[in-house]
Formats: C-alpha cells, structure tokens, sequence
C-alpha cells in the first residue's frame, strides 16, 4: 500500500474535475479525497496499491472533456489508512 499527493494545474476548476477523479479513484478502488486548492489547482490525496495510484495519475493527466491539464505533480507518501471511500471535499482545510 502507498499513498500519493497529486496536485494538478491548468484549466481543472468548473469543468467537472474533482467527479471526474472520483469517479476514476472510485472504479480503481482507491481511497482519499479530491478538492479545490484556493489558487486554482486541485490536490487529490490517493491510498492503495501503487500500481493503481499510477493508473489515476495518466487518467488526470487527460482530465475530463473541457478541462486542460497542464502539470501533474506526485508526491509520494506513506498510507495513513483513515479514508474508507473517495469522496469530494468542497473547502481547502490546509494548504
């Protein structure tokens, strides 16, 4: 088990992205969170398998229809083991 923190920058806020990655984390079988950063980029934190965390990463690399993608930066971490699920968060707690 790993965990990663994926932050991604470009058009990815108000076109659908954090669905997007939680539908994909979701069918990958990971668990975490995807949310809006406050300077326009998205972080998304990824616990499982690390084969699988790579597979999400190419997957926000594309990003949905109307987004452009323009960097993904990974950093890997070890899993804390506190999400059960991937869900949304809709306010920046941290930074």
């Amino acid at each position: 088990m790993m965990a990663a923190e994926i932050v991604v920058e470009g058009r990815v806020q108000g076109v659908g992205f954090r669905a997007f990655a939680q539908r994909k984390a979701t069918v990958l079988g990971l668990s975490g969170y995807v949310m809006n950063l406050r300077d326009g980029r998205v972080r998304v934190r990824a616990e499982g398998p690390r084969e699988t965390i790579e597979d999400l990463v190419r997957d926000l690399q594309k990003g949905p229809p109307l987004s452009r993608v323009e960097r993904v930066s990974v950093t890997w971490l070890p899993p804390t083991g506190r999400f059960a699920s991937f869900g949304i968060r809709y306010a920046e707690f941290d930074t």
